[in-house]
């Protein structure tokens, strides 16, 4: 049977937005950045779609909070009159890909005929004014406080009491863990790390849109230098997402009848496939593991199933990489080598890593690469702290398959999937064995200290750490010589009301 037309969610115009003026009063904002990247959108699907828009879909943004109502605010700038004005709920890096999934709905339900998804953060620029207004004696109104500030005024008491406040500090845990359950040596993780990035690194040197081009071999991603500080074990510098940046991005979807109504050559037009959604527990101690996500899996393999395809069918992916560990996880799942690129941006290092915002630059990207060769085009995206799964397919050809609107969120099947979860006790004392760890590092590369996950004899988890000073504990986690994951020792409590973890 014909799939009707109107109801065939495709997108018809991409645009990024890099801003870097050479006097930095001169940067724009978030809703700038916003704007500048639709506009490219506009250009790029032949021009005259902003005024129509039935629906403007934002990404949350933080690096100016006082900018409110900014879908009204790009309306406003468009003249446009749209029906539908929504901005997510928080700056997570799934954002992207569920907005597009709700725009393809909306189309395929017929409640839209044109959508737009955009979001930009002008995280550089609101550093250079908030320093600028400190020096002066003001107040500015973005943000004043870094990202990692951020996180550890959010953190919950007990993690933070042993200085896991952001994803910084979190990620390491499903990379140490992981790690260990490949049956890699230190060495061997690290250096499939910097395989990755650096592959990474050689799509952004050739990516008008990235936000670092210059390219990053292994063995530069890996060593560490004064330029590549460590941050937290085992990641350095270049293995962490740069946030540092004024980027937008942003696209506009509509129906197939509508692109062709409007004179939209057959090759620009990319269809959009069905998505799978699933989630982890907000609160990372209240995992059942860190070794691999159940509802990364999930989304993944459903997003394969949902659009008859196999990981051998995809021509492109784009495994979402604040962190190392997030793309292991992924391509394990889809068996995707080592040798092939796991980006079409660059990742969140060398493409450039815009908070929540960073898949939409990878839509922007598989969208162009799409129209020159290939077919499929898988887009996996993550938030939170591994937390948000929301996994896309997109086409250079129909998929009769593809209908809408679809339900994309399978949470129950990844509940489902997900093995009990620890109690944690706070005040265990006694024996243990070491599930997780990493180090924290100073701005010097000096360890802070190091941080023990422990399960105790009967099942509990518990945090311990390894204080500077005992530098034979922390050579222990980090020297590679042994495996820490699954070694034996014991809970010390403190005078200060901390615990350490003794071998």
């Amino acid at each position: 049977m014909a799939m009707d037309a109107e109801r065939i969610p495709v997108i018809v115009g991409v645009g990024q937005f890099n801003d870097r003026p050479e006097n930095p009063d001169d940067g724009l904002d978030s809703v700038g950045l916003m704007e500048q990247a639709l506009r490219l959108a506009d250009q790029d699907a032949g021009g005259g779609w902003l005024k129509d828009l039935d629906a403007i879909a934002t990404v949350d943004q933080i690096s100016w909070p006082h900018l409110t109502e900014i879908p009204q605010k790009l309306a406003a700038a468009f003249g446009a009159n749209p029906k539908h004005l929504e901005t997510t709920d928080m700056a997570s890096g799934d954002s992207p890909i569920l907005l597009l999934n709700e725009a393809a709905n909306r189309i395929g339900s017929g409640e839209h005929k044109i959508a737009a998804v955009v979001g930009g953060e002008a995280l550089r620029s609101a550093a250079h004014f908030a320093k600028k207004a400190a020096a002066e004696g003001k107040t500015f109104g973005g943000l004043g406080s870094s990202v990692a500030e951020m996180a550890a005024n959010a953190a919950p008491s007990y993690r933070k009491r042993y200085g896991l406040l952001g994803p910084v500090d979190v990620y390491p845990l499903y990379e140490n863990a992981g790690r260990a359950a490949y049956g890699q040596t230190l060495d061997e993780g690290q250096d499939e790390s910097a395989q990755i990035w650096s592959l990474f690194a050689e799509v952004a040197k050739y990516n008008e849109g990235a936000w670092i081009r210059k390219g990053a071999t292994p063995e530069e991603v890996k060593t560490v230098t004064p330029n590549n500080r460590p941050i937290s074990h085992p990641y350095s510098k270049l293995m962490v997402a740069n946030s540092s940046v004024n980027q937008g991005a942003g696209y506009i979807v509509t129906s197939l009848a509508e692109a062709r109504r409007r004179g939209v050559p057959e090759d620009k037009l990319i269809y959009v496939g069905l998505g799978a959604a699933g989630h982890e527990p907000d609160e990372p101690l209240e995992r059942d593991r860190y070794d691999q996500s159940p509802s990364m899996a999930l989304s993944i393999n459903k997003a394969l199933e949902l659009n008859k395809l196999n990981s051998s069918d995809l021509d492109y992916v784009e495994l979402y990489s604040c962190f190392p560990c997030v793309p292991k996880m992924a391509r394990r799942v889809l068996d995707w080598p080592l040798d092939k690129p796991a980006t079409v941006h660059g990742g969140l290092t060398f493409g450039g890593g815009p908070i929540g915002n960073y898949m939409a630059h990878a839509v922007v990207c598989m969208v162009e690469k799409l129209r020159e060769s290939g077919s499929k085009g898988l887009l996996f995206a993550n938030g939170g702290y591994a937390t948000h799964n929301h996994s896309l397919v997109l086409s250079k050809e129909p998929m009769d398959h593809a209908q809408f609107p679809q339900e994309f969120l399978f949470q129950d099947e990844a509940d489902a999937a997900r093995g009990a979860i620890p109690p944690v006790n706070e005040n265990y004392e006694g024996p243990a064995e070491i599930e997780t760890f990493t180090v924290l590092y100073g701005r010097d590369g000096s360890p802070r200290w190091g941080v023990v996950y422990a399960r105790t004899p009967d099942g509990a988890r518990t945090l311990a750490k390894i204080p500077a000073e005992d530098e034979a504990g922390i050579a222990f986690l980090t020297d590679g010589k042994a495996e820490p994951v699954g070694s034996q020792g014991k809970v010390v409590a403190v005078a200060n009301g901390d615990h350490i973890w003794q071998r």
